[in-house]
């Protein structure tokens, strides 16, 4: 049966992780080679390393992307702010922010509301976009789907499940729910657990469009086979340490 799906279709829902404290930065520039090499969405880099990734990715179609208050959330918004502003100096076009797990735990939707407010609004004005991390395996759905309602009154450009560091990370019901509960301009993105191109199929066709992945080149791999297409991998190229999802 043909594919219903072309190679950039599932390529460019990729963001390539490399968030492993431990990666060293000789597996940071080949995960960043990586990438390039399969045309990936982006590049979710350590932030320490962004400003090199973004060099590396200049004049291609995968983008420079990184986190804020990762992996949990409890920074100050002035902390999240700071990081935030030295992203865009550093060339991030996509940031990931984790709101702060506590506050909604604690219900406190004003402070929720008002920090990614600042947020989205200081990355915008950069030209940048903004995904919006949950932690969904802290929730109740009740505070899920309201995180939905501000991500949408905020302008968020995504919602996400979860920092890949939870006890759980992307499931199918949270997907759906994220999917249900955010309006269309508002995107989904999987985290966690996203690890063969089944999955990746699997989430596709509850209308998620970008996941975060360390298992991009054996995914992208069997994408190419299933495809017809000619592998990418180099003989002579090493692929990114995985990194953590």
């Amino acid at each position: 049966m043909e594919q219903s799906y072309s190679y950039l279709d599932i390529a460019k829902m990729v963001d390539h992780s490399l968030l492993n404290p431990a990666l060293t930065t000789q597996e940071l520039e080949q995960g960043c080679a990586l990438a390039l090499r399969y045309d990936v969405a982006s590049v979710c880099i350590l932030p320490y390393y962004l400003a090199r990734c973004a060099q590396i990715l200049a004049g291609s179609k995968v983008h420079a992307s990184t986190t804020i208050g990762f992996p949990h959330g409890g920074h100050s918004t002035s902390i999240k702010l700071a990081e935030a502003r030295q992203a865009l100096q550093d060339g991030g076009q996509e940031l990931d922010v984790v709101i702060n797990i506590s506050k909604a735990r604690s219900a406190d939707w004003r402070y929720i509301h008002d920090e990614l407010a600042a947020l989205t609004s200081l990355i915008h004005e950069a030209g940048a976009k903004i995904k919006v991390i949950f932690e969904n395996a802290y929730l109740e759905d009740a505070a899920k789907i309201r995180l939905c309602a501000i991500c949408a009154e905020t302008g968020a450009d995504w919602v996400k499940t979860s920092t890949g560091y939870a006890p759980t990370g992307a499931t199918i019901p949270d997907l759906e729910l994220m999917r249900t509960y955010s309006p269309p301009q508002v995107q989904v993105k999987a985290a966690g657990g996203i690890r063969d191109l089944d999955a990746l199929l699997r989430v596709r066709a509850i209308g998620v469009t970008r996941v975060g992945a360390t298992r991009t080149e054996s995914m992208l791999e069997e994408c190419r086979r299933r495809l017809g297409l000619e592998p990418l991998t180099a003989a002579t190229a090493t692929s990114a340490a995985p990194s953590g999802d």
